[in-house]
Formats: structure tokens, sequence, C-alpha cells
């Protein structure tokens, strides 16, 4: 029987499901259009939204897979150093051999002996596909009136578009959207020189910076704690932990001048960005309620104020994109620009061989989730675990249906535990009392997610110890107060007191 596997995407989804695939005795092609590996972090005009100023919004250690760690340098990697991770790691597995640079894939549909991948050098069949092609490639530009008269010397863009921000040196520029992107050019742009800076926006997120007590704040927020506690806990009590935690890291938006938040984390949303509040606090960002209309260079807002502006940049999120799949394939999946339905983001029992990988929208580094969502299809696929069974499949594809309406955003911890727990490879807490509490409040860095099932490491207990501890996070096995409160309530399932 035929073992070869048609990979989407050289990016870091379609490596690290290479390499996982390789190790269950598959043979994987990686189809990559760019003339690069890398994907996103190749920072290739036209496909890449990375900016060469850009730095990772992730730890070092939550940005790696679990087979390689980063050569030191800064607990935020910049763009380069993470495209060189990634170079390193195809050379680690042998990859390079396995990838066919500027090979855009055209369309992929199904055949009797699996699946026809036609692409730009003639076609060719395999048994099985992961598609590996990146969630955040095809921007959104919101539906404003008047957007289309907009005529700035900077122009209307998308922030995937943004490169330099010297280039708006002594210019009015308007940004909208909340989320890492928006705030992050933001930023740049007021340290950069911008004659005025103006944030635009549907509603308040709270905001956090990088480190919160020298702690690298997405190893504080994205804990297996949080996974349990979203399990077995009301949403009420959730929402309470999670303003304790954000509210502790940062403070609430108005105190640095900017609107009020939703009194609910969960509904306002959480964004990491190291300058952006103590900016709008020295008055260097101002922040305006949405855009109304646009008018020439003056854009009007729902305050009824209306400014000039050089340019706008919209951080306005993603479209799902996948224009080589088969019109069978999209019918099955009903994807639309949104919405996909597979279980787990990953399998539909109706397409029997194909996969996906890095579909989901979440707060929270990619690399972690990947790595595991890898190793759970690879597992599956080379029997080292039980395949999901057609009903499980169809009860969670059904349940995501019936929730199509509501904001879809997940989080890093619960994405990561999921497929932990699909692959077998989430560890067992009293297997490893002397790293119970680094586990239940430490970071969901891959070494944890090595110390059991399927490929276990002899060294992974000592590595995760020392990523625990390595910002003084989790030092001690002994619980703080707090925590053997939260934890208490977790046990109950009910809130205490």
């Amino acid at each position: 029987m035929t073992r070869r596997v048609a990979v989407i995407g050289a990016g870091p989804s379609g490596l690290v499901g290479a390499r996982w695939l390789a190790a269950q005795g598959f043979e994987p092609t990686i189809f990559e259009q760019g003339t690069s590996l890398g994907g996103q972090w190749a920072a290739l005009d036209g496909s890449s939204g990375i900016w060469p100023s850009m730095h990772t919004n992730s730890s070092r250690t939550m940005t790696a897979f679990s087979d390689l760690e980063h050569d030191g340098g800064s607990v935020y990697p910049s763009n380069r150093d993470i495209l060189d991770y990634l170079h390193r790691y195809a050379d680690k597995f042998a990859l390079r051999p396995r990838i066919r640079l500027r090979t855009r894939v055209d369309l992929i549909s199904a055949d009797q002996h699996g699946w026809r991948v036609s692409h730009a050098d003639g076609e060719d069949h395999f048994e099985r596909v992961v598609v590996a092609s990146g969630r955040f490639n095809e921007p959104v530009i919101p539906d404003i009136e008047g957007l289309d008269t907009f005529c700035g010397s900077g122009g209307a863009l998308p922030t995937f578009r943004y490169r330099d921000g010297i280039a708006y040196r002594g210019k009015r520029v308007l940004v909208a959207g909340c989320a890492i992107s928006a705030l992050e050019i933001a930023s740049e742009l007021a340290q950069l020189g911008a004659a005025r800076v103006v944030v635009t926006q549907r509603r308040q997120r709270y905001v956090v910076p990088k480190f919160v007590a020298g702690v690298p704040t997405d190893q504080m927020l994205y804990t297996r704690y949080g996974v349990l506690a979203e399990e077995r806990l009301p949403p009420e009590d959730i929402d309470r932990q999670w303003r304790q935690t954000v509210l502790g890291a940062a403070g609430r938006p108005e105190q640095y001048g900017a609107p009020s938040a939703d009194p609910s984390v969960a509904a306002a949303g959480v964004t990491l960005s190291q300058h952006y509040l103590p900016l709008v606090a020295e008055g260097r960002i101002a922040v305006r309620p949405w855009i109304s209309s646009v008018s020439g260079a003056t854009v009007t807002f729902a305050d009824n104020r209306a400014e000039q502006f050089d340019a706008i940049f919209f951080g306005t999120g993603f479209k799902l994109r996948l224009p080589f799949l088969s019109a069978e394939i999209r019918a099955i999946l009903d994807a639309d620009a949104v919405h996909m339905d597979a279980y787990r983001y990953t399998f539909h029992p109706d397409l029997p061989g194909l996969a996906f990988m890095g579909m989901w929208d979440q707060a929270g580094g990619y690399f972690v989730p990947l790595e595991l969502q890898a190793r759970w299809i690879a597992y599956t696929w080379g029997g080292a675990i039980p395949a999901p069974t057609e009903a499980e499949q169809r009860r969670a594809i059904a349940s995501y249906r019936a929730r199509r309406g509501a904001p879809q955003k997940s989080r890093l911890n619960l994405v990561a535990l999921a497929f932990a727990r699909a692959a077998g490879v989430e560890p067992t807490l009293d297997s490893w009392p002397h790293l119970r509490r680094a586990l239940l409040f430490g970071p969901l860095t891959p070494s944890c997610f090595r110390l059991e099932g399927p490929d276990a490491l002899p060294d992974a207990a000592d590595r995760f110890a020392r990523e625990a501890a390595a910002f003084g996070a989790v030092t001690s096995n002994d619980m703080t107060e707090r925590e053997q409160n939260d934890w208490a309530l977790v046990v109950s399932g009910k809130a205490i007191g």
C-alpha cells in the first residue's frame, strides 16, 4: 500500500506535519507556492503579513516545537529568528528534499484511489492530503460607506501590507482594529514619528503587556488550569478569574485614557501589546469609536467627530480561503469565509484521507497546538492510536454547526489540550507529583507533551521543569494560597465561599 501524502504549504504547520508523518512511515511531499520555506515567516511580499521590525507576541519557549529549542536570543524572537528556526527544523528532519518550491496547487479533488493534486507542473496522485496552507492570508476590509473615495496619499490598506513605519513619518494615520497587528502597528507608527495616530475600534479589548512581573504573559494566561476551569466551572467563575488575572497584569484600559471595556473579559477579548496603552496614556495614540463614513480624506466616526488622514490601515481579520479545494469538497465542508465543518478543525468523516492543519482562530501562539495536531493526524493515520469514530465526528460537527453564528475565536490552551488528549499525550498529574504545580499553573511548553504517550522523551521532565522555572513563574511544588483556592474551586466544580 502506498504511503504517499501531499502536504500543502511549507510554513510551520506544513513542516511539523511532514516531520510527524515521516516518523509514522509516510512519504510526505510538501507543495509550496513561494520561493522559500517558512510560510508567513518567509516575509515574501504578497503572501506574508510580516513586517521587517516585527517580533513575536508569543515567548520563545512557546514558539517552538518539542524536538528543537531556540539558540538562546530574545525572549520574544524577531521574525528573522523564527525563520531561521524553521530552516534549522527542516534541516534536522531532512525536510528540504521533500519540498517542491514555486509549485502552486490549483486543485485538490477526490479520485477512486485517493486524492488528485493538480499544480503548476502537472498532476500527482496521493493516498492522503494534509492542507496546511495557512489561515491568515486573505485580509478582510470592512464595508464602510465612502471608503472607495478615500484619497489620502498613503491609501487604505490592510495591515497585512504594512512594511515600513518610517514611510509614514509626519503623516496622519488611522489604524482600524483592536487585535495584535493593529495595536502593534499603531504603536510603531507613533514611535517612528507619525504626525498623528488614531485607532478606531468597534469595542475596546483588555490589553496586556508581554511581561507581567518578569514572566512572559502567554505563560501566565494560557495554562492547563485554565482549561480545567473552563470545563468544570460556571462561566461567571471563569470570567471572574480571568478578570483578576488580566486586571492584575495591566489594569483597566480607561486608566490609560482608552475607552472602558466590557466588564466581562470573555466578551471584550484580550490583546497582547507591549507599548499600546502607555502610548495612549501619553497622548501619542488617540482612540475613536468605529468609522461611520469616509469622504475623500475625511473620516467621520460614530461619535460624529471627523478628521482628515493621509493613510488608513485595516487590521480587521482574515477570511478562510481555500481556493484549491474542489466544489465537491467545499460542499461537504460547507466552507465559507469564516467557517468549515471539520471535527476538531481537522477531519471530516465523508473525506477520509484528507486533513486540515491550522484552520482555527485563537488567542496565543500556534506552534504548540500545531505540533499536537500534527501528531494526532500522524498517529491516527499511522495506527498508533485509534481513529475517531464516525459517530463522534458527526456529533462534534453538528455541535459546531449549532454555534456557527457565535464568535469562534478560541485560546491557545484550550486548543492545545484538545489535540493533546486526542493524540494521547496529555500528561497525567498523578504520574508527576514533583511537577504537579508546574503542569497546572506553569507554561504549556511543548516539552510537557513529551512526558507520556507515543514518542515520550526521557529528558522531557527535566526540560519541562527547567522551562517552567525559567522566569520564576513556578519555582516550588507548593501552591500559593490563590492557586490552592483556585484548584479547590475546580475540584469541587462550584464557587467557594
